[in-house]
């Protein structure tokens, strides 16, 4: 759990829950509490209502990677997670029917008409479960747009993907799943990304080979939580107002449990449950700490 020094003025809630290059800013600007209203007299003393100025919320989509190889093989033995072989996880054809699922929902529900952003790990399935999910129709001859991803890339038998009418997407390393020890968690060199998936921008990786890895260390859940707080106040300093977000399990788990901690209990497990594979939920991220420079577009004087 972060100490609360470090947590002083951003917030976190839910909205809903759905289907199945600016440097990060410091920590010490951050807050996970859940803000109340101050209850009267003759109310009872719980967490209530929050009221925030609409242009210092922005509404945040979190998507877990679709079923990957190395969620089948950890199933059957937890030591398989430190197998060569499955360096890079791709995506398994269960897993690519999950895309095409949540891929169907995000068209029905309207919300990939209002998303102008996706933020996406730099591991080869949630790179596969981006582009499925949020991107466009497959490849049409005499289209003249960047692929977002190439036919069969990652062990695939996938056709190629448009970014026709598609919002952008960037890649960020401190959206990663743990790092260390398993080789399923090493990414591959973004120079090999960038054939892959021609549409993506990568310029805020500052390395093309993976120095974050190590063989030997396995980050803590403290670590990691930490760092998913510093990403959260990153992308609160994003012009974008609808974001989707595409990561891992262990990143999403220890980094929501960080929030809700003065919400109704119910609430706090409805924030930090653990999510399945290519499961989307949809929060509100709250910036109370001034880090958005986005001015009111609705307010009248």
């Amino acid at each position: 759990m972060i100490h609360q020094s470090m947590t002083s003025n951003l917030s976190f809630y839910i909205s809903s829950v759905s289907h199945l290059s600016s440097p990060l800013p410091s920590l010490s600007r951050l807050s996970l509490r859940c803000c109340s209203s101050l209850p009267s007299h003759d109310m009872e003393t719980k967490p209530s209502q929050g009221l925030y100025p609409l242009h210092r919320c922005k509404t945040i989509h979190l998507v877990r990677h679709a079923q990957g190889i190395h969620n089948v093989e950890g199933e059957k033995n937890h030591k398989a997670y430190l197998s060569e072989d499955l360096f890079d996880a791709h995506l398994t054809p269960l897993g690519w029917q999950q895309v095409d699922n949540l891929h169907k929902h995000v068209k029905a529900s309207g919300i990939s008409n209002s998303i102008e952003l996706v933020v996406v790990s730099p591991l080869l399935r949630t790179l596969q479960t981006a582009v499925g999910t949020f991107g466009g129709e497959g490849y049409k001859d005499g289209v003249n747009t960047p692929l977002l991803m190439t036919a069969g890339a990652g062990n695939s038998d996938r056709p190629a993907i448009s970014s026709l009418n598609c919002p952008p997407f960037i890649v960020v390393e401190s959206c990663r799943e743990h790092l260390g020890v398993h080789p399923c968690d090493r990414r591959s060199n973004i120079t090999k990304y960038r054939e892959l998936f021609p549409a993506i921008d990568f310029s805020l990786i500052e390395t093309d080979v993976d120095v974050l890895w190590k063989p030997d260390i396995r980050e803590e859940d403290q670590d990691i939580a930490a760092r998913g707080v510093k990403f959260f106040n990153w992308l609160s300093t994003r012009k974008e107002k609808e974001i989707a977000v595409v990561t891992h399990s262990g990143f999403l788990y220890q980094t929501l449990n960080s929030f809700g901690n003065d919400c109704d209990p119910s609430v706090k497990n409805e924030i930090s449950k653990k999510f399945v594979n290519c499961e989307l939920r949809s929060f509100v991220l709250v910036d109370k700490c001034m880090s958005s420079s986005n001015p009111p577009m609705t307010n009248y004087p």
